[in-house]
């Protein structure tokens, strides 16, 4: 039973990702996928946090779509929720972003929309400076943290930190997305004490409070050599009794399922035999201020395979 729980369109991430989110979820049924989380990006909401491709029109204006643009994402989501229901279960969600601070009560206010059923929690910047979108911004950011790598990870993992406190996401997005550009991705982050520090301080916080990680397929897309997390962060995970999702972060048809055998065989060599995912009951929208209910429901590794062979 294959599925992703982080998953973005076209439709409303443009610039971002591509295709029309319906095109998207008659793919992912093609392929086998039994449930699929629908987690767009939520609205920024000051210009510094504009992505350059959205700067081809005054701030203002570029500001002005995004909480439109949410609405209509969630008005859609409910009518393919009901639309697609006898093939695939779909769960509405967004994915939030913890930029600084003040974006935790705009977090919650989304999240208590009754046809939000979960969100993925994520740090995409350290110091409102992007850490994945390419190299000079990630620059910009180590030089934010005093020019030092290590200082930058430990701010990394403070903002996370904050993130899960203020959140308390049910799941948490690509746990270590501040690999992705650096220098050395694959280095043994246990090497840096005060960042180590900090991942177990956070790791320990999230099995505090139930959420899991997502096995994130889409750092093997982007050229890692594993997954998020990286092998030494899962292994910490295990250790603690924590639980895996599984993401393909896709943006885009393409994108769907991509590397889902590489990333099963991760989880295989880490000895994790069981993913988890939600059951949601209904299973699609009804009118009104109803809030549906979810129930964690696993998934055996073996079973999601069958569909993805190494």
């Amino acid at each position: 039973m294959a599925f992703t729980m982080h998953s973005h369109s076209g439709q409303f991430c443009p610039g971002h990702a591509v295709d029309q989110l319906e095109d998207i979820i008659k793919h992912a049924i093609k392929i086998g996928y039994k449930t699929m989380g629908l987690t767009e990006h939520m609205p920024r909401y000051e210009e510094q946090d504009l992505y350059p491709e959205e700067r081809t029109v005054p701030p203002e204006e570029a500001l002005a779509v995004l909480p439109p643009r949410h609405a209509a994402y969630l008005a859609e989501a409910k009518r393919l929720q009901a639309a697609y229901a006898d093939q695939i279960h779909l769960i509405v969600g967004f994915e939030a972003e913890f930029i600084r601070p003040s974006y935790g009560p705009r977090v919650l206010d989304l999240a208590a929309d009754p046809c939000v059923d979960y969100f993925i929690g994520s740090v995409h910047h350290v110091h409102s400076i992007p850490i994945d979108f390419d190299a000079a911004t990630y620059a910009s950011a180590v030089a934010a943290s005093g020019g030092s790598e290590e200082r930058l990870y430990e701010d990394y993992y403070d903002l996370q930190h904050a993130m899960l406190q203020a959140l308390k996401p049910r799941i948490v997005g690509h746990f270590d997305l501040i690999r992705l550009m650096s220098a050395e991705p694959g280095r043994d982050v246990r090497k840096w004490a005060g960042v180590w520090d900090r991942i177990t301080r956070n790791l320990a916080l999230i099995k505090e409070q139930g959420g899991w990680l997502e096995c994130n397929s889409a750092a093997l897309r982007k050229g890692l050599a594993e997954p998020y997390p990286c092998r030494e962060i899962a292994e910490e995970w295990l250790s603690m009794g924590g639980k895996f999702t599984m993401s393909d972060d896709s943006h885009g048809i393409v994108q769907v399922a991509t590397n889902y055998g590489r990333a099963l065989t991760y989880l295989d060599s880490l000895g994790v035999d069981t993913l988890w995912t939600f059951s949601r009951t209904p299973s699609a929208s009804t009118e009104g201020d109803q809030r549906a209910s979810l129930e964690e429901t696993t998934v055996p590794v073996s079973t999601f395979r069958e569909g993805f062979p190494a």
